[in-house]
């Protein structure tokens, strides 16, 4: 992966997030994706943060979109990988996160979402 096709990936990324547009985000993801999250983790009974498959990724993403009406991305940084893109971004509340993806060609086939400290 070069560093612009990850930047051009993010773009996109954030502003499928920033519309709030499901099917737009979900188009860069395998049917067998597996994404950990410590927020899945909290948003998910009986989760241990991983979220395995696209439907079940789907699900996870519009109920944490719901229960944030408000929620805003801001890409801070972008780093490119052989297969990995990592996207570091401040979200509407201020709290620095990065999200670690991994590709087999075009499509995400696993993730990690990693978050830094709430701001008080």
């Amino acid at each position: 992966m070069d560093l612009d096709r990850a930047q051009a990936f993010a773009d996109e990324w954030v502003t499928g997030w920033n519309s709030r547009d499901v099917d737009r985000i979900m188009r860069h993801y395998a049917d067998d994706v597996v994404f950990r999250s410590p927020l899945a983790a909290r948003l998910l009974e009986g989760s241990d943060g991983t979220v395995r498959g696209k439907e079940a990724l789907r699900a996870y993403w519009t109920e944490g979109l719901r229960l944030n009406p408000d929620l805003r991305f801001q890409v801070l940084g972008v780093y490119a990988g052989i297969d990995s893109v990592v996207i570091n971004y401040r979200n509407q509340k201020g709290q620095a996160s990065s999200e670690v993806l991994i590709f087999d060609g075009d499509l995400v086939v696993s993730g990690w979402g990693t978050h830094g400290p709430e701001p008080s």
